[in-house]
């Protein structure tokens, strides 16, 4: 582990064979907490390149990578076998379980839960304020639930509170702003579902 011009606070824990690159922050503490009140777990294996910041309070699990450039706020639970993309933001409880792959430069707002190997593409923004800056919207958050296996394509954005359900392809530079069945092919703005997934091409599956 290098630890040369990084920061890792108070309450870190740190598993084997556990790679951090030059200029990361670990375990930073959210406003209001105190340096080492919020335990912070990242288990055996994980690659944190550099500049990457990861706040107090997060539970991470093996096999950890992360790109350039990401932040990850406080209080989430992240399983194994998780990628998140260069210049990713990852808020606030968010749960993402194992196998998920989020690629660079997307937006994961807190209330989100991303289900077991979906795939999140480049540039994807879920949203979860229904009226931003409305009366009482930080009691309404409510983020996207990502299916299983699910995958969203590059530029898309989930309105609040969507599902996507698993299995299904949501295709690039849709806006999602209903739920969206299992195993479909869905676009488009507003994305509407086209076919069921049997019955894209094999490569495509």
């Amino acid at each position: 582990m290098n630890k040369t011009n990084t920061k890792i606070y108070k309450n870190v824990s740190i598993g084997n064979n556990v790679s951090i690159e030059e200029f990361c922050i670990i375990g930073k503490p959210p406003q209001g907490s105190a340096d080492g009140e919020l335990e912070t777990v990242i288990e055996e294996n994980a690659v944190i390149r550099s500049h990457t910041v990861i706040y107090a309070g997060n539970r991470i699990g093996q096999n950890f990578a992360t790109g350039h450039h990401v932040v990850i706020r406080e209080k989430n639970c992240i399983s194994s076998d998780v990628s998140i993309g260069t210049g990713t933001c990852v808020e606030h409880h968010i749960e993402i379980e194992s196998g998920v792959r989020i690629h660079s430069h997307a937006f994961i707002p807190e209330y989100s839960t991303l289900h077991k190997n979906c795939w999140i593409g480049p540039n994807v923004v879920i949203t979860n304020a229904k009226y931003p800056r409305g009366k009482n919207v930080k009691t309404s958050l409510k983020g996207a639930d990502i299916g299983q296996s699910a995958k969203i394509g590059a530029n898309t954005t989930l309105l609040p509170g969507v599902v996507i359900g698993n299995n299904s392809l949501v295709g690039a530079g849709s806006v999602v702003a209903k739920n969206i069945p299992e195993n479909v092919v869905a676009y488009g703005n507003p994305a509407v579902v086209t076919k069921e997934i049997q019955h894209l091409d094999e490569y495509a599956k």
